[in-house]
């Protein structure tokens, strides 16, 4: 019963829902290290209860064959001492005779004992290769089961490496997005676009003044040449 106790507790692990557990986990990949750590020491206490099992069965076996042994060996005893007593009657020596049937009643005692326990051994044996073919069917089970854990365990920690990846460069292209007017990017485009103005400013007041030193000039010529005109007029 202990034997089967320690499989049903480990083939619960097994069927565990690790992505559920993932779930909770702070850091699931030292989560699944610690999962795997303990499914292997489950799978090692299985294996020490499945070799005590199997050493049992083989026990069983020994004490069997040793009682199928002995109980062919009594019954060789019986027939030895059985003929004996048949020649002693024979030659006439009755109570010698009687003592050999004696010896080989007491050899089929023993015998009749010998298969007794040989008999009342097979049904336990029986059953106990049937468990013990079960608890190795387990065991394999139970380690085809950390492989595929371990797999998993290489799966999930990949994806969630991916994820926070993919997690951190979106948080880092979302704190670069130049259209936040809260961001230093904006802020310094303000201020060039800043800086463009007042030099076009600058250039648009430099021409209006050009523009009204030309514009003076011309009054200036304009008036010169009235002086001119008036001076001739005088002159005729």
């Amino acid at each position: 019963m202990s034997k089967q106790t320690v499989l049903g507790r480990v083939t619960q692990l097994a069927k565990a829902n690790i992505n559920a557990l993932l779930d909770q986990a702070e850091d699931p990949q030292k989560m699944l290290d610690q999962l795997i750590r303990d499914y292997t020491n489950n799978i090692t206490e299985a294996e020490t209860a499945v070799a005590t099992t199997i050493g049992n069965l083989r026990m069983l076996e020994a004490d069997h064959t040793e009682d199928v042994a002995a109980a062919a060996e009594w019954g060789g005893k019986a027939l030895a001492a059985s003929r004996k007593a048949d020649e002693l009657r024979a030659s006439g020596a009755a109570a010698d005779a009687d003592r050999f049937d004696n010896l080989a009643k007491v050899a089929l005692g023993r015998q009749l004992q010998s298969e007794k326990e040989a008999k009342t051994a097979e049904p336990t044996i029986a059953a106990q290769t049937e468990v013990v073919a079960k608890l190795k069917s387990g065991l394999d089970s139970m380690r085809n089961k950390l492989t595929e854990l371990k797999a998993k365990r290489d799966e999930l920690v990949a994806r969630a490496k991916t994820a926070q990846a993919q997690n951190t460069m979106m948080d880092a292209v979302k704190n670069i997005d130049v259209m936040d007017p809260t961001s230093d990017l904006a802020r310094f485009e303000d201020k060039v676009r800043r800086e463009e103005a007042k030099a076009l400013g600058k250039q648009e007041l430099a021409a209006s003044s050009l523009d009204a030193q030309f514009e003076a000039l011309d009054d200036l010529g304009t008036s010169s040449e009235i002086d001119a005109r008036l001076a001739a007029l005088k002159s005729r």
